[in-house]
């Protein structure tokens, strides 16, 4: 049976300019759309962070690269997350899908050098049992650092190829992944197609934006869709909106 990785955006399912807000309407559309994935095979959801995680976050001053030994700081990111995650599922389980918590500050850590360690055991019972787990964006240990966030974009690459996923969608508040001209590129096969638009030095992928993202994706074994929230249901439909990234 097909495995499928859903990554929603956390401007996608949040009000990103209200703290802790859920955007009600692009929730009820991307539980939709796991709902029909979960018809006819098997789904990993992943989300981000938006107005819940992001917000802490920057009040207690950790990112990718900076971390905190403060438990109470760490707490209420990983809380904020969590309350989020419990929407999320709500809104899944509301449409009948049998969708499941995975914390990833409770699975996985990141070594000394920041790769991330992501054990895949539970997710791949829970797939084999009919589940649908769902990750978030969270706080996670870090080797000499304390806890560091762990994106929704790591996770998904993580997921990707640990579990063998026959298609990745990322749907975020971008139509895909934009040239020099704010155009959608409808396919990359190499880093080189994008490489204008995304800038081609390295210290362009120390700050995990799109071309961190391309990096990444290029590397799997599975086309990735990157798309925005009106691409949704064409990938649902096994169609190929914004742009397909796959590495040959």
């Amino acid at each position: 049976m097909s495995l499928v990785v859903l990554k929603l955006g956390g401007s996608v399912v949040t009000d990103k300019d209200e703290p802790e807000t859920v955007d009600e309407e692009g929730l009820a559309a991307a539980a939709d759309a796991v709902a029909t994935l979960a018809e006819s095979g098997r789904v990993v959801v992943v989300h981000g962070g938006g107005s819940f995680g992001h917000h802490h976050a920057a009040e207690h001053g950790v990112s990718s690269e900076s971390g905190s030994h403060d438990a109470r700081g760490v707490r209420a990111i990983h809380d904020a997350m969590k309350r989020l995650n419990d929407a999320v599922l709500d809104a899944l389980a509301g449409r009948g899908v049998s969708a499941l918590p995975v914390h990833p500050l409770s699975a996985g850590a990141r070594e000394a050098d920041g790769s991330l360690s992501l054990p895949l055991t539970a997710t791949e019972t829970m797939l084999d049992e009919g589940f649908v787990p769902v990750l978030h964006g969270d706080v996670i240990a870090h080797a000499g650092k304390g806890a560091t966030i762990v994106s929704g974009d790591d996770l998904v690459v993580s997921l990707a190829s640990g579990l063998g996923a026959d298609r990745v969608g990322l749907c975020s508040t971008v139509p895909g992944v934009l040239d020099a001209g704010g155009d959608v590129i409808p396919e990359i096969t190499a880093f080189a197609d994008a490489a204008d638009a995304l800038g081609g030095s390295e210290s362009t992928d120390v700050t995990g934006g799109m071309a961190a993202k391309v990096r990444k994706l290029l590397a799997l074994g599975a086309p990735a869709h990157v798309f925005g929230p009106e691409g949704l249901s064409a990938f649902v439909a096994g169609e190929s909106p914004g742009t397909v990234i796959r590495g040959e």
